[in-house]
């Protein structure tokens, strides 16, 4: 029987996105991908899919999605709302972060992303859709990817690779993941020596603000202009996603996962792999500063947030039901103290 998710409301942005196209740059080929790796591994995981497989990015607004197969699980992970609706049943929110067993006809409604541009869902088996150039990411400008590289529209129907649910109990994170905070941790170049040692104080020391121009491909920055030691032009060279470019008006460009892969403007820093999903998350009017770190220093930032990601996942466990007891919370707390002497009875208890 053919299992099919069908999109009844398509939302306002929602694209299928793996890890990314990568192997192409050289040609002129963006990596896309999802804009928050992080997201898009853990609801694979809550799935009990391998982490890279392609899911569904949410941007702002989220579809509604009918399930027409006999079962199927899913999960998001993100600042999500989610609302079941059941046929003789009234609408039922669903929380993020855990996986949700639904079932023929079920109509499940993906709503703001509140806190973030993005959230990433996961179906089991992943779906059954054709790999363009080895990935399953879109890249909407080129229409390169699944269903034509575009955004979901009404009556797409998002085929599964399995048509039922895994066996086994839904299962939870134990709480969100944590993204961190403070400055985003950038090394400094390629071209910092085309910017005055003004800019390069005013670049580490402002506030920035995301400003209304903001899309996959990157993010402009309302703030203090950052002044060039002579023309801001500099021989096209490639890009990566991280990338701050700054053109002749001073504004920096922090470039995201559909960057072009060359540019010909001078670059004053990177933004460190570890940090690139808090660069993803980022929407309009949100706040940013950059703090310069040591490219020794990020590889260590990088493994620690790999082994971060490692151990939530090591923590997922099966869902709790509703006024359930916390065992493991409840065995870490000491209840009583002294001793019980069993031999004389208990005579020995002490008083609490």
């Amino acid at each position: 029987m053919a299992a099919f998710l069908t999109v009844i409301q398509p939302g306002l942005f929602a694209t299928v996105q793996d890890l990314g196209r990568f192997g192409f740059q050289e040609l002129g080929m963006p990596v896309a991908g999802a804009l928050d790796p992080v997201a898009l591994r853990l609801a694979n995981a809550l799935v009990g899919n391998p982490l890279g497989m392609a899911g569904l990015e949410i941007a702002l607004l989220g579809p509604a999605l009918r399930v027409d197969a006999p079962s199927v699980r899913i999960a998001a992970v993100g600042p999500l709302t989610m609302t079941l609706e059941r046929l003789d049943a009234a609408p039922q929110p669903l929380a993020p972060h855990r996986s949700h067993t639904l079932h023929q006809g079920d109509v499940l409604r993906l709503g703001a992303v509140d806190g973030a541009s993005v959230a990433c869902l996961a179906v089991a088996g992943g779906f059954a859709l054709a790999p363009v150039m080895g990935s399953l990411s879109s890249y909407v400008r080129a229409g390169i990817g699944p269903l034509g590289g575009r955004p979901l529209t009404e009556g797409d129907r998002l085929p599964l690779a399995r048509d039922g649910a895994p066996d086994g109990p839904d299962v939870e994170l134990p709480q969100p993941p944590d993204y961190g905070a403070g400055p985003l941790r950038v090394v400094p170049g390629p071209q910092e020596d085309r910017f005055t040692e003004a800019a390069l104080k005013t670049f580490l020391s402002a506030t920035y603000r995301v400003g209304s121009q903001a899309d996959r491909m990157g993010l402009r920055l309302d703030g203090p202009a950052l002044e060039h030691r002579g023309s801001a032009d500099i021989p096209s060279d490639g890009l990566v996603t991280g990338s701050i470019q700054v053109p002749g008006n001073g504004q920096p460009i922090l470039l995201l996962n559909d960057h072009q892969t060359a540019g010909g403007y001078a670059k004053i820093a990177t933004v460190i792999s570890a940090d690139l999903p808090r660069a993803g998350r980022l929407r309009p009017g949100d706040g940013l500063s950059f703090q310069a770190v040591t490219v020794e220093a990020a590889e260590a930032m990088r493994r620690s947030r790999e082994q971060a990601i490692a151990g939530w996942i090591r923590a997922i466990r099966p869902v709790r039901p509703a006024g359930g007891i916390d065992l493991e919370a409840l065995y870490a707390e000491n209840l009583i103290s002294g001793t019980v002497d069993i031999v004389n009875g208990g005579s020995d208890l002490p008083l609490l």
